[in-house]
């Protein structure tokens, strides 16, 4: 099975949304391996968005971002980023579908509630930054099969 890091922003967690964003998840199939709040430190920031520290807002994403708790998450399932990206939406939650967690939560882009790993690669590299190796677990549901053809 396949794993994503999916993070729940201090704007979705203020907001009272980690239930209804963990329901979703549940509801569409996908098994929680591991999950935790934490107010994150700026080295795991700095680290997950590495991409964007030349860019003009970064410094404010990093406020942003270690200005509350996050609620950590991976995910697990058959091709896991994908599912969960097209749940998410686009970035932009003007541009993002109804239906979609950030179309039915977000507003603005600068708080658009979540985020979610964009490739497997994002996903084991994103993983590892944020949880060890024996806090993300590996188990079997009753019967898979009810989620899963095989």
């Amino acid at each position: 099975m396949d794993r994503s890091f999916v993070m729940v922003k201090p704007d979705g967690v203020q907001r009272g949304l980690v239930g209804n964003i963990v329901s979703r998840f549940e509801a569409k199939g996908l098994k929680l391996v591991a999950a935790r709040f934490e107010n994150l430190p700026e080295t795991c920031v700095t680290e997950q968005y590495k991409e964007h520290l030349s860019k003009p807002f970064f410094p404010s994403l990093k406020t942003y971002i270690m200005g509350g708790p996050c609620f950590l998450m991976v995910w697990e399932g058959r091709n896991v980023v994908a599912i969960a990206r097209k749940m998410i939406g686009s970035t932009n939650p003007q541009e993002a579908a109804p239906g979609t967690i950030r179309g039915d939560f977000g507003i603005d882009i600068g708080r658009n509630v979540i985020h979610a790993s964009d490739s497997p690669e994002s996903a084991a590299r994103e993983i590892a930054i944020h949880f060890k190796n024996n806090e993300v677990f590996s188990y079997t549901r009753i019967d898979e099969s009810v989620v899963y053809e095989y």
